[in-house]
């Protein structure tokens, strides 16, 4: 058992909303260690003095769905406190003999609640019984007997109750629009869960490293390095709790952004005395690479050749363990974590890409962080702003910012522009603000006037996005004289370019990434 399993905790059971994740992060904001798990875990899995309570999410699904996602019924008999939101509340009433129809009316957006102050899960709240809730359903509560109706709106007779320790909300407490929302899951953490504050990020650190001492014991372990955040702080926790018992491996694949070789090797090796180990395999992997097209196959044999490559590294290191990156939106677009009806958006080559074959076992310690809790951590750990502040950076590299086939032409204009897009937002003060800024290269050509004559270059694609936590992220309204500036340079200075264009395309229902 882990540091972190071995924890007081709160469990979130995942049916496929929207804010599944969401409520998490709010919960753990709140000082409660708290995990997601798919809806159709067994009661039994669930009996633990450890779970203090239960949510459970929302979902795409209305409960009169012939395939929608029922949780075990039993959980509703544990005698754990359990909250259910929106369709979660919806279950909970349909398990114990409600009536939930389809609305007359759907509520979608704020809502007006009426509840009842004397509700422990309204504690605290003088709002005058009244408060702005955010609503995102079309079935409604129409009858519970039985059941305490603590909350109420215009359109939903039921738009709360409690049945002994079980409760359910028909809005969505953990999204800001809902007045007071984190105070009401304060209230069910700490006022019905009996929870205590055990989840900080310092906490997590200190857990962590003792649970890797505990798990690496004397061995020995190889850990890839990439330059970007995730890679860096997972090296950094690995070094606290075994020092030079931890050798870092740092590929140059070609795929790299410009100066990043440079960089990773100043900062890991110099500057935080981390033991690298070099490997220059540009020439494998663009040979490797020369022919595929499509995005997955690309992904495929880039992840590949890293495992070969560190399995030949790990034996002349006599390693018995990979420490990898790996962080949770990377499990969730695998379909490796949640609600288990998760399509695969695409694969990660630091996600369950470790054959057998190599005889190393796995540590993945940041595996249930979202990328702004990693930065916390890796301030706490004192890794520099430069890596903690840097845009994240996709496992395959640039090839997932090209179109198409990898070719020496495309990679040069990708990180040519790459880097010019982020010297003209760190000039204009933009970088810090966003997520995320590269470019975007394929095989689609547009004509251009050069001087005094016409000549067909390559088109190049801006993308700069805001995101939090990487599972969904909004393009960036930049001011046109910014983006006219990274458009004069790129096609001034990035030869063979004639069109630079802005992608303006969120997620969902794109991805962040091209490819």
């Amino acid at each position: 058992m882990t540091e972190q399993s071995s924890k007081d905790r709160v469990v979130v059971l995942d049916f496929g909303g929207q804010y599944s994740h969401l409520i998490v992060r709010r919960c753990r904001d709140l000082g409660v260690y708290t995990e997601l798990l798919p809806f159709d875990v067994p009661a039994e899995d669930l009996k633990s003095e450890r779970i203090k309570g239960i949510i459970l999410s929302g979902s795409p699904f209305s409960i009169h769905d012939p395939d929608s996602p029922r949780c075990d019924p039993r959980i509703l008999e544990l005698d754990i406190p359990v909250l259910g939101i929106c369709y979660g509340a919806q279950l909970i009433a349909y398990l114990k003999g409600g009536v939930v129809e389809a609305g007359r009316k759907s509520e979608f957006g704020r809502a007006e609640l009426f509840f009842n102050r004397d509700s422990a899960l309204f504690h605290g709240m003088n709002e005058g019984g009244r408060l702005n809730v955010w609503m995102s359903h079309g079935d409604v509560i129409r009858k519970l007997d039985g059941a305490d109706i603590i909350g109420y709106t215009s359109n939903s007779p039921v738009a709360a109750f409690r049945i002994s320790n079980i409760y359910g909300v028909q809005f969505h407490p953990e999204v800001h629009h809902t007045d007071k929302g984190d105070r009401i899951l304060w209230n069910f953490l700490y006022r019905i869960c009996g929870c205590e504050r055990n989840w900080t990020i310092e906490s997590f650190v200190r857990d962590t490293i003792d649970d890797i001492k505990h798990q690496v014991g004397d061995g020995r372990v190889v850990c890839g390095l990439s330059g970007g955040i995730d890679s860096a702080t997972t090296a950094v926790l690995v070094n606290r709790a075994i020092g030079d018992r931890l050798t870092c491996i740092f590929v140059d694949n070609g795929l790299l952004r410009k100066g990043e070789k440079e960089e990773v090797l100043k900062t890991f090796g110099t500057d935080l005395k981390l033991r690298v180990v070099f490997v220059d395999a540009r020439e494998r992997f663009l040979n490797r690479l020369r022919g595929v097209k499509d995005p997955e196959d690309k992904r495929k044999v880039i992840g590949e050749l890293f495992i070969n490559i560190f399995e030949a590294e790990a034996k002349k290191l006599k390693a018995d363990f990979l420490a990898q990156g790996t962080i949770y939106p990377d499990r969730i677009e695998s379909a490796r974590a949640g609600s288990g009806k998760a399509s695969c958006i695409k694969s990660h080559h630091n996600v369950g890409a470790l054959p057998e074959k190599l005889g190393l076992r796995l540590i993945e310690p940041i595996r249930d962080l979202y990328k702004d809790e990693v930065r916390r951590v890796a301030k706490e750990l004192g890794i520099p702003q430069t890596i903690i502040n840097r845009h994240p950076f996709p496992g395959p590299g640039l090839a997932a910012r090209i179109i198409g086939e990898v070719t020496e032409e495309k990679l040069r204009i990708c990180r040519e522009a790459s880097h010019i897009v982020e010297e003209e937002l760190k000039r204009s003060g933009w970088y810090y603000k966003v997520w995320q800024a590269f470019a975007v290269v394929g095989d689609d050509l547009a004509t251009g006037v050069m001087g005094d004559a016409r000549r067909l270059g390559r088109i190049v694609t801006v993308r700069v996005v805001e995101s939090r936590e990487a599972m969904t992220a909004d393009f960036v309204k930049l001011p046109y004289d910014v983006l006219e500036d990274i458009s004069r340079r790129i096609t001034n200075e990035v030869r063979g370019v004639t069109w630079v264009t802005y992608a303006i395309s969120s997620k969902p229902p794109s991805t962040i990434e091209p490819c």
